[in-house]
């Protein structure tokens, strides 16, 4: 029997240090070399998630797969953590839904989900040849190392080569770095093999003697600086600053951008989910794309997007609270072009039922003639969909195919007679097959997420081509090739 692949393992100093940026970078690069490579994060907290085989699992993840040119699956991801409040968090294990983990204390929880973990990495580098392991937050949470199933007690299990990054554009990174190496135990710190200094302005030459002193107080290289890196086009794994402006020439194609431009604000309520769907329309020419909070921004908006919510009723109470709904419905009723995708296309109707107890009951906003029942079970869908004709800003996606994934415990029925629209409506029409999608005047409401991932799509409404998602991985893995020293990379591989 072969030995285990050998693993090497990207910690950070803190959260949005870089490690999904590095680790799906070094996925590319070591994918060029010709290893069989395997993503792995034994728990990752998000609202971004993707539909594989299985279930759903983490997005960085699974763009992580993609980059090492693998099929995404659970145990790249075993545990997802979906907040729904500030002190509570859905549990999705090996894809599927665990109320019974949710409603568990954390330490029990991290106990419970450690063996699933562990034989997760286990498979993965029995199959492989190479396992990049992400780590969350930071290695040095001292109160939280007893229970840790994440971050060091991971790499001590996969003998890692283990490298911490940190975000210098912050400040004071020698000083996270310093720390971090000296409040893990000694078995951890031989395990770390670099550190790597993410987002750096300026002239490196500055920053001497800085690395060379804390090689000498740690025994660690600093084997990497990477320069600051805004167009980079992979998807932020959180937060909604991610691609918040696009630039460039005028749009054309299917809405009235033509020579114009087009503003798009996308409603930023606090259970946003699926955010990183709409990364692509920042690399649009002609394209300005906001986050909106504020009445203000709606107004100012061509286009009004009403992304995925965690928590739908939370949110619609959250955009009544800031008298946000009054001009949501004036957007509509002006005629503008308004798009919704799952929980968005759910507030936009009259009613939210929830027999169940899944997410709570709501009255939607009523600007669309339909009702939404939450189910006990989520639906998970990966698929090709077809739109069927459609009119207005939206003309052009007629006939148009994309990919696209569903994760939902909605069920959205059309009321009796709401394709009779009075004279002064438009009908609602479905577009998409199911009750996946309808038209209502110039309001598109879906339950796909990924539409704008489709370079069909954005070529039909904007007439524009942005790079693909191969090109932005390739992109990525020259960056580090230029940025690590030669054969650093393969020795932290072991090769």
């Amino acid at each position: 029997m072969s030995a285990p692949a050998p693993a090497v393992m990207v910690c950070g100093t803190t959260s949005g240090a870089g490690k999904s940026f590095l680790v799906t970078a070094l996925a590319r690069w070591y994918a060029r070399q010709g290893l069989k490579v395997a993503p792995f994060k034994a728990q990752n907290m998000s609202n971004n998630a993707r539909v594989v085989a299985g279930g759903e699992m983490g997005s960085a993840q699974y763009f992580q797969a993609l980059a090492a040119r693998r099929i995404p699956e659970v145990r790249m991801n075993p545990v997802l953590l979906k907040p729904e409040s500030d002190t509570r968090s859905q549990v999705i294990l090996l894809g599927a839904r665990r109320d019974d983990l949710s409603r568990m204390e954390w330490r029990a929880r991290a106990a419970e989900l450690w063996p699933t973990v562990r034989h997760c990495l286990d498979e993965l580098r029995a199959t492989h040849d190479l396992v990049l392991i992400e780590g969350a937050g930071s290695p040095a949470e001292i109160n939280l190392q007893a229970t840790d199933i994440v971050n060091m007690r991971v790499a001590e299990a996969a003998a890692a080569a283990t490298l911490i990054v940190s975000d210098i554009d912050r400040g004071g990174a020698f000083a996270h770095l310093f720390g971090t190496f000296k409040l893990l135990p000694p078995e951890h710190r031989a395990l770390i093999r670099g550190f790597v200094l993410n987002k750096f302005r300026g002239d490196a030459a500055l920053l001497a003697p800085g690395p060379q002193m804390l090689q000498a107080m740690t025994g660690i290289p600093t084997l990497a600086v990477l320069p600051l890196w805004r167009g980079h086009g992979l998807p932020e794994e959180d937060g909604v600053d991610a691609g918040a402006a696009g630039a460039g020439a005028s749009a054309g194609g299917g809405g009235d951008a033509g020579g114009k431009g087009l503003a798009v604000a996308i409603l930023a309520y606090p259970s946003i989910s699926n955010l990183d769907e709409f990364a692509p329309l920042g690399r649009v020419p002609g394209l300005s794309l906001a986050w909106a909070r504020t009445a203000a921004a709606i107004g100012a908006a061509d286009l009004l997007v009403l992304p995925g919510s965690k928590q739908v009723a939370a949110d619609l109470a959250w955009l009544r609270e800031r008298g946000l709904d009054a001009p949501i419905a004036a957007h509509v009723a002006a005629g503008k072009p308004t798009l919704a995708i799952c929980g968005g296309l759910q507030m936009l109707g009259r009613k939210i039922d929830d027999p169940h107890g899944v997410e709570g009951q709501a009255t939607g906003l009523g600007l669309l003639p339909y009702s939404t029942r939450f189910e006990a079970q989520k639906r998970y869908r990966h698929g090709t969909h077809g739109f069927g004709r459609l009119g207005g800003f939206w003309r052009n996606l007629s006939g148009v195919s994309f990919e696209g994934y569903e994760i939902r415990h909605g069920r959205t029925r059309p009321h009796a007679g709401s394709n009779e629209a009075p004279a002064a409506a438009a009908p609602l029409c479905a577009v998409l097959a199911g009750d996946c999608g309808w038209q209502h005047g110039e309001t598109l409401a879906l339950y796909p997420h990924g539409l704008f991932e489709n370079a069909s799509v954005l070529q039909a409404l904007f007439g524009a081509a942005t790079p693909t998602l191969d090109d932005t991985l390739n992109g990525l893995a020259d960056y580090v090739d230029r940025h690590f020293g030669e054969g650093a990379l393969m020795a932290l591989a072991g090769r």
